[in-house]
């Protein structure tokens, strides 16, 4: 058997091709968008695609499944309770697809979402130990999918993790301890609240060490896993929603169109937004007046998804050669109306002096300073509620980074703003985004509520 795992930082993402040595035949299961990858790697093996399976319809990225078809005739494969608006294979619980030696079972485990599967793994057909299991969503490493994401569209929190229980407990935890799990996500991910940097585990350690495992009963079951969940990104249910659909295809080699300087603006006029995709360090240094702040170094695209809407045109700006990474770590999450790059930003900013803004940054002793000498301050805290949990800067009010568009409401665009994060990168897209809504007096915390935390110990 080959067993390839592909680990995406910046969406947290899992995905896995699986393939039989003996027969060249395998099948990918819950690939990115861009799949050229796997082709690769297919390629390398002398392997043929031959299934695109995906464990649910996700809501955190675009899923390739329709690239990969395409590109390889491979059929899609979901369980056969979903209901995709293209053709697929539909597949049964219980039911078993041989790629030679190596053998699949698929599991119906709703509770993340109705139509969730897992896929058991037999390195040989006679084996009765698994070699391991694809959890998708339903159980991550030190934690199991959040049931809340589908309350939006027609299914309660509730219905959803007594689902999620019985799966885990009917499905899942009947394997053997020795079963490796790999699930479609880790740390970092919004799907769940405490997910490990861990990539794979076994059955058996989860069964000693996940909380949730652990619960007792299936009411505290479910009391745990439906409190303390990080708020979901806006972009959500428009994934989980775009991923039923038929749709237009990746071309990720393909870049986005050239701007000048006045294309960039107009369109902006317009109601464009211009992303700028450098460091919080560059972009205080120098930004066109308007833009937002999303650097390509962080999870760019989770965090574009939570202040742009997705029918709105997008103008990148990226340190030359950047790009078409920009462009394709947006469609990840279905974020197509990318309608061009400023070309040459640096000359264009050179040259077009005063429409350039520089962005406060505070170190924590002039916040300190600042805190003291006016009254008004409004200080916003950017930070999840878990985190916020542990600790936060007296006098401030807690708006996620991605609630703030819906919320601004809640803020006086007139009053001096500081607005701060763990680390100073969500800070950095939140102060640009209220500066982009006429907040005219905005800075953030260099280093964020951990320099805080730090000069309060050490005074």
């Amino acid at each position: 058997m080959k067993f390839n795992q592909y680990y995406l930082d910046c969406l947290s993402h899992a995905s896995y091709l699986i393939g039989d040595e003996t027969t060249g035949r395998a099948v990918v299961v819950d690939p990115q968008r861009d799949v050229s990858e796997y082709i690769a790697d297919a390629k390398e093996l002398g392997m043929t695609i031959e299934l695109v399976i995906e464990t649910h319809f996700h809501a955190d990225f675009l899923s390739g499944h329709l690239e990969l078809a395409e590109a390889t005739g491979a059929k899609i494969v979901y369980s056969s309770v979903a209901k995709p608006e293209y053709e697929f294979m539909p597949v049964e619980d219980g039911e078993r697809y041989s790629l030679g030696q190596v053998q699949l079972e698929f599991r119906h485990t709703p509770g993340h979402t109705p139509e969730s599967l897992s896929i058991v793994i037999y390195e040989h057909a006679g084996d009765s130990t698994p070699y391991g299991v694809l959890t998708g969503d339903t159980l991550f490493i030190g934690d199991v999918g959040r049931p809340d994401l589908l309350a939006s569209i027609g299914f309660t929190r509730e219905e959803l993790a007594d689902k999620l229980y019985d799966s885990l407990h009917g499905k899942l935890m009947t394997l053997p301890d020795t079963t490796r799990v790999y699930p479609a996500h880790g740390a970092g991910s919004a799907c769940g609240k405490n997910l490990s940097t861990d990539l794979w585990s076994t059955m058996g350690e989860q069964r000693r060490t996940n909380y949730a495992l652990r619960a007792p009963d299936k009411a505290t079951f479910m009391d745990l896993v439906t409190e303390g969940q990080p708020p979901a990104p806006g972009y959500f249910v428009y994934d989980a929603i775009l991923n039923r659909k038929d749709r237009e295809l990746l071309d990720e080699t393909k870049m986005p169109p050239a701007l000048t300087y006045s294309e960039a603006r107009n369109a902006m006029t317009a109601g464009a937004m211009l992303v700028d995709g450098r460091t919080p360090e560059e972009f205080a240094q120098g930004h066109l007046r308007g833009a937002i702040n999303i650097g390509l170094e962080g999870r760019y695209a989770e965090f574009a998804g939570s202040v742009v809407k997705p029918d709105v045109d997008i103008v990148l700006m990226t340190e030359p050669g950047m790009e078409l990474e920009g462009k394709n770590r947006l469609a990840r999450i279905g974020f197509d109306r990318v309608i061009g790059y400023l070309n040459e930003p640096y000359q264009v900013m050179f040259t077009h002096r005063d429409d350039v803004d520089v962005a406060s940054r505070l170190t924590t002793n002039a916040l300190g300073e600042r805190i003291a000498d006016v009254p008004e301050l409004q200080m916003v805290d950017v930070r999840n509620p878990g985190e916020v949990a542990a600790g936060t800067i007296p006098g401030a009010v807690n708006i996620p980074v991605g609630q703030l568009p819906d919320r601004l409401g809640e803020l006086d665009p007139r009053k001096p703003t500081v607005v701060y994060c763990a680390g100073g990168y969500r800070s950095s897209v939140a102060a640009s985004l209220l500066r982009r809504h006429g907040f005219t007096d905005v800075s953030d915390v260099l280093g964020g509520y951990g320099a805080w935390e730090e000069a309060v110990q050490n005074a």
